[in-house]
């Protein structure tokens, strides 16, 4: 559990020891966690811009030990790679997945009305937009394979959302992470940004359930 904790609030620590112990391999922890984030329906709650904003902090600072460069090849890729895994995943056994309720607890329901709902108002672009927003960039591609997307409009889609969100947090990372404040108080950074990226999942959970009050009282 303290693990997870300083994943989350000690991120630069975190990430900054790994690089110390492992050297070059490193790289392939980041792609690890953000092909997991993006490509598994069951681990939604991995950071995802948070780790990338701290990887781009780091690959500014002489201690830090990443290249920038190397940071949005690889993350990019991982990005890319995790859409399209996910996207097989709903084509080829979600409704199964759904069916047998196995994952409930992870899969929720509203998780998925909430993707849903975000296809129908954005259409074939809710791939890219999804990128910015945790838990909806994870369910996205699982629906889309679910709904059966053309495949070759769901991989454009895919492949430009994924490069402007790996560059947006990295390069935002490489250059305002070096900024004395933004490093000393980069917990609280971190904390913004999961409740920046939250606030649009939150504010459709608020209308939802106004809809739902105004609806009982409409029938009574």
């Amino acid at each position: 559990m303290q693990f997870f904790i300083d994943l989350f609030l000690n991120l630069d620590v975190v990430l900054q020891d790994w690089v110390n112990q492992y050297g070059l391999v490193i790289y392939v922890l980041l792609f690890l966690i953000i092909f997991m984030e993006t490509g598994l329906v069951v681990t939604p709650f991995l950071p995802g811009d948070s780790l990338i904003f701290t990887a781009g902090m780091l690959s500014a600072l002489p201690e830090g030990g990443l290249k920038t460069w190397v940071l949005l090849v690889v993350l990019i890729s991982a990005a890319v790679i995790g859409d399209f895994t996910n996207y097989w995943i709903g084509r080829v056994g979600g409704r199964r997945i759904l069916e047998s309720g196995r994952l409930a607890r992870i899969v929720k329901p509203k998780y998925i009305q909430q993707t849903e709902d975000f296809f129908a108002k954005h259409g074939g672009k809710t791939v890219s937009l999804a990128r910015f927003f945790p838990f909806i960039r994870t369910f996205t591609p699982f629906v889309a394979g679910i709904s059966r997307m053309y495949l070759l409009r769901f991989v454009t889609f895919s492949i430009l959302g994924g490069i402007c969100w790996v560059s947006l947090f990295t390069v935002a990372g490489h250059f305002f992470g070096t900024i004395p404040f933004v490093r000393n108080n980069l917990e609280y950074l971190v904390i913004g940004i999961v409740l920046v990226s939250l606030f649009p999942i939150f504010g459709k959970f608020i209308q939802g359930r106004l809809r739902q009050r105004k609806a009982g009282k409409n029938a009574s």
